[in-house]
């Protein structure tokens, strides 16, 4: 546990303060999940300390719950009288191929169209499987690839490690800062009990890391508008997901919702956006431009696969990452299994959700103090290395959810009554709280 956070904290120019983890037990897995949770939602939380410290000259403790930090790595959500729609597509996961496994993603329906465009119209998995059975997987891997589609083959570590471009994620930092010379000083309007209030996150993300990441900051007072495509939907994690934010949709190919766009950017202080590594450049709003029309902006960025190599720019999600890094090949040795066996959660998404809430906040106290913006860089894969270096994890269960895990409060969502589980982090003086209940995607206006 150690290393891990005082790797993280390195990586985000954090005091190696120790932060007490309460508790005992960890998620059963072949790495270090638990702790791993622990340690990025603990260094988000003392970002948020070290912030207040600047502002007040008081810096508040921070503690973690180990059981509440696992469980949040699922879900928060606890509905009441409904079901959250199932999180994967009938056809996506893990299939045999010729010579060893594939991972189909195939839960946007352009994705999946682009694997049934290599495979075949599959009504359902056994139909996919005889089909998968016959390639071999690095062929098919980049056959889905060439056809904008998501997938990835299951690789070992040391595969990986040798592979181009595990070679040059792997020599990434964990967290990549970028100082910006333009200056923008806003005085901090935020206070001990809200300390980022007054702030507008423009919130550019889908499914889980991003996502993550401006929950996180919604919690803390953050005026959140989440932005989707017209016609994008995740119902498995929107209920999760949406705590805290207004959604609102936009088509950044035409005209007028460009400039709708570029109105909102103008008046935002933080930018957080997972898109690949090349698309806001395809669009118009590259790195430059951004700054141009939001001097002094924090941008916060994130893909699957890094930001160097010959797939910087390759679609990915955690399950990939898991099979390409060789996280599933790792756990299905230690499972004794005859399948890949990715981590019990997807961890590598709220991790690097958790660090890139944290990322937002290290260069907002940068801001404050110095007027200057600046940027952060992570991805997925980058945080594997991490959790995969970190070696095994404590085989100790946990002890199992019980009522007294949840909020007393009600969330009123679109879907029906749920309760949240208690916030893993406690930063005295800070409670995290959202003023807005979950919602669907598009239900507000782009406005500020």
């Amino acid at each position: 546990m150690t290393d891990l956070l005082t790797s993280i904290q390195a990586a985000l120019g954090l005091p190696h303060t120790p932060i007490p983890f309460t508790g005992h037990g960890a998620l059963p897995s072949a790495f270090a999940v638990t702790d791993l949770a622990c340690a990025s939602i603990g260094a988000a939380g003392q970002a948020v300390s070290e912030l207040l410290r600047q502002q007040t000259g008081h810096l508040p403790a921070v503690e973690v719950d180990r059981r509440l930090a696992s469980f949040w790595f699922a879900t928060s959500l606890r509905p009441m009288g409904w079901n959250v729609p199932p999180l994967w597509d009938p056809v996506a996961g893990d299939y045999a191929t010729e010579d060893g496994w594939i991972r189909l993603h195939t839960n946007a329906p352009h994705h999946r169209a682009a694997a049934e465009r290599v495979l075949g119209a599959c009504a359902d998995r056994a139909a996919m499987a005889a089909n998968v059975a016959q390639w071999r997987s690095a062929d098919l891997e980049q056959a889905v690839v060439d056809a904008n589609g998501c997938a990835a083959e299951m690789r070992s570590w040391a595969q990986w490690q040798q592979h181009p471009q595990g070679l040059a994620v792997n020599a990434e930092p964990l967290v990549h800062f970028l100082d910006a010379q333009d200056e923008h000083t806003r005085a901090w309007q935020g206070s001990a009990a809200q300390p980022l209030a007054g702030l507008k996150v423009l919130d550019l993300t889908r499914v889980l890391a991003g996502p993550t990441a401006s929950r996180f900051l919604a919690g803390l007072g953050a005026n959140v508008l989440r932005i989707d495509p017209p016609t994008w939907n995740e119902p498995g994690v929107i209920p999760d997901m949406t705590l805290g934010k207004r959604c609102a949709r936009l088509d950044l190919q035409q005209p007028a919702d460009r400039v709708v766009f570029e109105n909102l950017l103008k008046d935002a202080n933080i930018l957080v956006h997972g898109y690949r590594a090349d698309a806001l450049e395809h669009l118009g709003f590259g790195s430059e431009r951004r700054r141009q029309l939001a001097p002094g902006l924090i941008d916060v960025c994130l893909n699957a696969y890094g930001w160097s190599g010959p797939w910087q720019n390759r679609r990915g999600f955690d399950s990939l990452v898991q099979m390409s890094s060789g996280i599933a090949e790792a756990g299905q040795r230690w499972k004794h299994a005859d399948q890949p066996t990715p981590l019990p959660v997807q961890a590598l998404d709220h991790a690097t959700g958790y660090l890139m809430a944290a990322s937002a906040l290290r260069l907002l106290t940068q801001r404050l103090k110095t007027g200057r913006g600046g940027s952060a860089r992570l991805s997925l894969a980058r945080t594997a290395k991490l959790l995969i270096e970190q070696g095994p994890g404590s085989s100790e269960a946990l002890r199992s959810e019980d009522a007294q895990d949840q909020s007393l409060s009600l969330e009123q969502t679109p879907w029906g009554p749920a309760h949240r589980l208690l916030v893993p982090v406690k930063i005295s003086g800070t409670p995290l709280q959202w003023q807005l209940p979950a919602t669907e995607l598009g239900s507000h206006r782009p406005l500020w």
